[in-house]
C-alpha cells in the first residue's frame, strides 16, 4: 500500500551507503539516478549533488535529483541533471512529485538560484509549458535476434553487410585504452560539428565510475586494427542507452557506425536486457532521427522544463548554447580541448 504522507530529505548519493541498492526498489530508476553518474558529474565539474528523496519502509518512493551549478558566466541554478539526455523525477503520484519539487524550490530560493531545469517529467507537468522538446527512440530488445534484424531497414542491413565485407571488426571493450581511442575520435567529430569536445577528465571519470564497474562499454570499429568509429553505451538493471558516438569521417563510407550499433544490440539481447535507449535528438535533425528509427525503434517526445525561481513559474524561453559554431571547425584540436575544459562546466 502506497503511503499517503511521507517525509523528504536531501541526500548526496555519493556518500549515502547503499544508494544504488535503494534505487533497485523502484522500477523507474535509471543509470542517471545512480551514484556512479552523480560522481562523474561531481568529480568532473565540481557540481554539488542535492537529491530530494523520499524513502518509505526501505523503499524509494520519490526522487528529484538536482546538481547545483555555480557559474560566473551562466549564474547559479539547479539542473536535473546536467549532461543527461533524460532524467525523469520519480514519484508514485502527483502529490509526491509536488512535495519533492516544492522542497527543491524552497531550497532554490534560499540558495539564490536563478531557475531549476528538468530533463523530463511531462507525466507530472503535462499542463506546463516546456522550454524544449526533443525526440527519443527506444528499441524493445525482448525479441529473438532474427526478428530484430528483420525489423531493421533494408539500407541498414546492406550497410552492415558492407562493413563486414570491408573487413571492419567491432570490439566491445571495458579498457582504459578503448576510452582513450574514443576520445581521439570524439575530438574529430566535435570539431566537424563546430563544437569543442567534452573535457577528457569527463570521459576518464565515465571510465572510472561506469565502464570499469561493468555498467557500460566502449564499442570500437577497427579497420586494419585502426579505430575509425566508436560509441559509448551505459547499462544498468534491464536497460541500456547509447550515450556518445564519434567517427573519423574519412572512413564513413565503410559504414562503421551501422556495424557498431548492430553488435551492441546483439550484445544486449544476449545479456537479456529489455530496452535500448538511443538518446535524445533535436526534432529538426531529420538525419539522426531517421537513423534511429531505421533500427525499428519507437519514437516519442521528451519535454524539458525550466522553472524561474524569482517569478515562481515555468518559462518557455529556451536559452542555451547553439548547436554549432563555425569558429570551432577551424581550431586545432589541442585548442579545442582547452576550450572544452574551460566552458563545459558553465553550460551544465
Amino acid at each position: 500500500m502506497a503511503p499517503t504522507h511521507f517525509d523528504s530529505q536531501i541526500i548526496n548519493p555519493i556518500e549515502y551507503k547503499g544508494w544504488d541498492e535503494l534505487l533497485l526498489t523502484n522500477p523507474d530508476a535509471t543509470i542517471f539516478h545512480t551514484s556512479a553518474w552523480s560522481k562523474v558529474l561531481s568529480d568532473t565539474y565540481r557540481y554539488r549533488p542535492l537529491y530530494f528523496t523520499s524513502i518509505y519502509e526501505g523503499q524509494l518512493v520519490g526522487l528529484f535529483p538536482v546538481m547545483e551549478v555555480k557559474s560566473i558566466l551562466t549564474g547559479r541554478r539547479g539542473v536535473s541533471l546536467p549532461f543527461t539526455d533524460e532524467c525523469h523525477p520519480i514519484a508514485g503520484n502527483q502529490n509526491q512529485f509536488e512535495l519533492l519539487f516544492g522542497r527543491a524550490i524552497e531550497h532554490a530560493k534560499k540558495a539564490d538560484w536563478k531557475y531549476v531545469e528538468l530533463k523530463g517529467g511531462q507525466k507530472r507537468l503535462n499542463r506546463q509549458v516546456p522550454s524544449g522538446v526533443y525526440a527519443v527512440h527506444r528499441l524493445d530488445l525482448r525479441k529473438r535476434i532474427e526478428e530484430l534484424f528483420n525489423n531493421v531497414k533494408g539500407n541498414v542491413k546492406r550497410n552492415i553487410k558492407r562493413a563486414r565485407q570491408e573487413g571492419l571488426q567491432v570490439i566491445l571493450s571495458e579498457t582504459r585504452e578503448s576510452m582513450e581511442a574514443f576520445c581521439r575520435l570524439n575530438c574529430m567529430t566535435r570539431r566537424w560539428h563546430g563544437l569543442p569536445p567534452q573535457p577528457i577528465l569527463f570521459f576518464r571519470n565515465i571510465f572510472k565510475n561506469i565502464i570499469s564497474r561493468e555498467k557500460g562499454f566502449v564499442a570500437l570499429a577497427l579497420h586494419r586494427m585502426r579505430p575509425v568509429a566508436g560509441a559509448v553505451f551505459f547499462h544498468w538493471n534491464d536497460s541500456a542507452i547509447f550515450k556518445y558516438g564519434a567517427s573519423d569521417r574519412k572512413f564513413l563510407h565503410l559504414r562503421p557506425n551501422n556495424l557498431i550499433m548492430w553488435e551492441a544490440i546483439r550484445c544486449y539481447v544476449e545479456k537479456g536486457l529489455k530496452v535500448l535507449n538511443f538518446g535524445r535528438s533535436e526534432t529538426d535533425n531529420f538525419g539522426l532521427i531517421q537513423f534511429k528509427k531505421s533500427w525499428g525503434a519507437d519514437q516519442k517526445y521528451l519535454n524539458y522544463y525550466k522553472y524561474d525561481v524569482k517569478k515562481d513559474r515555468y518559462i518557455s524561453t529556451r536559452t542555451g548554447p547553439k548547436s554549432s559554431y563555425m569558429l570551432f571547425r577551424h581550431l586545432p584540436i589541442p585548442l579545442l580541448r582547452l576550450t572544452g575544459n574551460l566552458l563545459y562546466r558553465h553550460v551544465g
